[in-house]
């Protein structure tokens, strides 16, 4: 197994980097305007335009499922034309589908336009992903994206109050201004990040770089013609099998904006103010301790025990959450869902400082891009699966269907360190970099 120096994970006070202001700067401007848009877009697409909520839960499924497969060609994308170019591009092409929102009125513009956004925000992930890579140092790259996180909570707040106006006035011009601004966000959030160092591309001619070492046989040009010419990723089963478990932690995504709501409307509805509360508790609580939380990940070992605990911990959230099952008073239910909420959001913010850390270290430097487009597809795996299967799972299920699923959470928190050293078991000579060819012209 390779050794690797411990990368040193910068002060929460320490100064961010003018690269590191602008990328957080970014995040906010689009976190907004995303807020804006979860908060009223299915409450538009089904009172304003008409679809029924069946027909509006098979287009997203059917978007993000487009999305989930869509992130490694635009990864790779930004490993060949650069990240900076890449990321601003879908951000503008975000901005352009989001506005033609404002015109759908039936459910086919509609699965065109969702299938599109969601292509676009998986291809922006990868992209920005990619340039972290590129413009954060190694042993800082945790502690960046916890900022980002944290930044991203914050501007999701702000959005949703907005989008929350929207919801409160109820008119049609009042949804229109909520996607308008989120248009104009993505739009700003393109223009940002032009403003950013141009990252050069990562991917480089391998065939003509073995040539220029000398004579070559038909293996070795075949091999470093497929190592340029395809997705390296879809070949990398080892870090496969540690997107898979990741996935499945992931799987705590429509908890608190799906379940959690649905589960107090069918026990308590008296108290259906408390799933919105929870919603700002968990955006609040990332906020506020996501840096913190992300001081402990200094590597992979750290980073597969902050995934190991933060299984245990929705395993916890669960069975809090189970007991909110029993025949309990009002007050006893509010507070149990109060406490499994906390227990997730801790849950939460181990499993993502951990994840961001392996996702990294894991994929080779020349590679970035495609192989956090195949890792984020984690994300809308969850988002397309995660819905109908919690709903079944737990609305069905009840207190025992709760167990299952943290258990399902601990399974995969304890797999994750077998996992990451399979995956780095010889990785020195799978990730090792095409060599060097002449110096190409900036195209980030």
């Amino acid at each position: 197994m390779a050794h690797h120096p411990r990368s040193i994970v910068p002060s929460r006070r320490a100064p961010l980097s003018g690269s590191q202001r602008t990328l957080a700067t970014a995040q906010l401007v689009s976190a907004i305007g995303d807020g804006a848009y979860y908060t009223s877009s299915a409450l538009y697409f089904t009172r304003i335009v008409g679809l029924s909520p069946t027909r509006l839960g098979l287009g997203l499924a059917v978007a993000w499922a487009i999305g989930s497969v869509a992130g490694v060609p635009l990864g790779h994308l930004a490993d060949r034309r650069g990240p900076r170019g890449t990321a601003a591009a879908l951000a503008l092409v975000t901005a352009v589908v989001v506005a033609s929102f404002l015109v759908v009125d039936d459910f086919l513009p509609f699965l065109v336009a969702a299938c599109l956004y969601a292509t676009a925000q998986s291809g922006l992930g990868a992209a920005r992903q990619a340039l972290v890579g590129g413009l954060v140092p190694e042993g800082e790259r945790t502690a960046a994206l916890a900022r980002l996180q944290a930044t991203l909570n914050a501007g999701l707040a702000v959005g949703a109050a907005l989008g929350g106006v929207a919801l409160t006035v109820g008119t049609r011009a009042a949804f229109l201004a909520a996607f308008t601004l989120t248009a104009l966000g993505f739009l700003a959030t393109g223009l940002i990040l032009l403003r950013l160092p141009a990252v050069l591309p990562t991917v480089l001619p391998a065939v003509l770089s073995v040539a220029k070492a000398g004579p070559v046989d038909g293996a070795t040009a075949d091999g470093a013609r497929g190592r340029d010419g395809g997705f390296a990723v879809l070949a990398d089963r080892r870090y496969a099998l540690v997107t898979l478990v990741n996935t499945v932690l992931l799987l705590r995504m429509p908890l608190l904006s799906l379940v959690i709501p649905l589960w107090i409307a069918d026990r308590a509805p008296q108290l259906g103010w408390l799933g919105s509360a929870l919603f700002v508790l968990n955006t609040v609580g990332v906020t506020l301790f996501q840096v913190r939380t992300a001081r402990a990940v200094t590597g992979l070992p750290s980073a597969a025990r902050a995934v190991r605990q933060a299984g245990a911990v929705l395993l916890a959230s669960c069975a809090v959450f189970a007991l909110s099952a029993a025949p309990v008073p009002v007050w006893a239910m509010a507070a149990l869902l109060v406490g499994g909420a906390v227990l997730q959001v801790l849950g939460e913010m181990k499993q993502s400082a951990g994840s961001w850390q392996i996702a990294f270290d894991l994929a080779p430097a020349d590679r970035l891009g495609q192989y956090q487009g195949f890792f984020g597809t984690g994300v809308a795996v969850a988002r397309t699966a995660g819905p109908l299967l919690l709903t079944t799972l737990l609305l069905d299920g009840g207190g025992p269907g709760w167990l299952v699923l943290g258990v399902l959470f601990l399974a995969a928190g304890c797999a994750m360190g077998p996992a990451v050293r399979h995956a780095e078991r010889d990785r020195s000579s799978w990730l090792a970099p095409a060599p060097a060819t002449a110096p190409l012209t900036p195209a980030g």
